[in-house]
């Protein structure tokens, strides 16, 4: 456990970054249209291209890329502020949000010159959107017992399987898929390998999922004699397991795993501000903002070490589990705290937030690995299992 601990001592967003902040907050307030919290609460679940490419061309996508390539050379402490700023007034961002968080950086650090100077510029215009195919029926986030499996043969790569719960697959060009390119199931993380899937190819077939609130983010893929290329292979064959662990690192650590339910919080104290009673919630409101700013400050540590270029996989997962407990009980607490309605717009717009996230919340602690799955490699780390 102190070793743990030690990598988490606390670090601070530098000054640079710091100052996109204002930046950000003015391209906000010019950009956004007025939207009600319920549909801002769904930020990076919110598809909306034509505001990626706005983004973009401010250079605010892609923003740990290289220039070369197209990005800002900015670095990770500045992508942290830009998000943390982006899903505080729920700006819909699920359009670039793989590319942006870790199809372009693990593209930069495993994949070949040609796959960075196609792959990389198309990302930073806002052009190019991934998915991850990484979940699979039957295996969940047991990501070893992945059965999807690419063949060699004369023309690349032969791809058969399926892969569900893939977010705004429907939407995107890409998919960075994990599946099995050697060995058998039983060999669990051995004969791994990671591809880029171009979803307009024939044999792959996309069909959405509707979940609880109405929306279809997620979808299930289905491989039948998908032919890939030699070079849609990324890194080298069989190393897929160790490449996809460092991008979990990106995907688990970032704000977006404390501030899912943040629109509905805000919301939330705006209201009992305006109510005589509210002071009377002063307690809960207090604890809620403490917790917040220990994660947020835990997230930055993690951030810290990205930005160093280490792979915090056991933190990102301690992050990404505490995280998701805080986002869930959000939802439940404000519940608590509701009684007879005022009838009030602003109480009407809270109930439709609520009701939104309400909904959601179960899958917080679902999305980019199961609690019980974070929670096994959490003790692996500190060498209790």
């Amino acid at each position: 456990m102190s070793r743990l601990l030690s990598e988490l001592r606390l670090a601070a967003l530098p000054p640079a970054a710091q100052a996109l902040r204002s930046d950000i907050k003015a391209f906000l307030a010019a950009s956004l249209e007025p939207a009600p919290a319920h549909v801002r609460a769904r930020s990076w679940m919110g598809f909306d291209a034509a505001f990626s490419r706005q983004l973009a061309a401010r250079g605010w996508v892609g923003v740990t890329l290289p220039a070369a390539y197209g990005g800002a050379s900015l670095d990770a402490f500045s992508r942290y502020v830009l998000v943390e700023e982006l899903l505080a007034v729920g700006a819909p961002v699920a359009a670039h949000w793989i590319a942006d968080r870790q199809s372009g950086p693990l593209i930069l650090k495993f994949g070949t010159e040609a796959q960075k100077a196609f792959y990389l510029p198309r990302i930073c215009r806002a052009e190019a959107f991934f998915c991850i195919g990484m979940s699979e029926p039957g295996a969940g986030s047991d990501l070893a017992s992945v059965t999807t499996r690419a063949r060699s043969n004369d023309a690349g790569w032969l791809l058969n399987g399926q892969k569900i719960w893939t977010t705004n697959a429907h939407h995107c060009q890409y998919m960075i898929a994990l599946v099995r390119s050697s060995g058998e199931k039983e060999d669990r993380q051995a004969g791994l390998s990671q591809f880029i899937v171009d979803l307009s190819l024939p044999g792959v077939t996309v069909r959405p999922i509707r979940d609880l609130s109405g929306d279809a983010h997620f979808s299930e893929v289905f491989f039948d004699n998908v032919q890939l290329a030699p070079d849609a292979l990324v890194g080298t064959e069989g190393s897929g397991w160790a490449q996809v662990n460092a991008e979990l690192a990106f995907e688990r650590s970032g704000p977006e795993r404390i501030y899912s339910s943040i629109v509905l919080l805000e919301l939330w104290i705006r209201l009992l501000r305006q109510n005589p009673g509210g002071h009377t919630h002063a307690a809960t409101v207090g604890r809620l903002a403490a917790h917040l700013a220990t994660l947020r400050n835990m997230s930055i540590t993690v951030t810290a070490r990205l930005a160093r270029g280490e792979s915090p996989v056991v933190e990102a997962a301690l992050i990404k589990d505490l995280g998701t407990e805080f986002e869930q009980s959000i939802p439940h607490v404000i519940e608590a705290t509701l009684g007879r309605g005022t009838g009030s717009e602003l109480e009407s717009e809270l109930c439709r937030a609520l009701a939104y996230v309400s909904q959601m919340a179960p899958s917080y602690s679902l999305r980019g690995g199961t609690r019980e799955i974070l929670r096994g490699m959490i003790a692996r780390g500190l060498g209790l299992r």
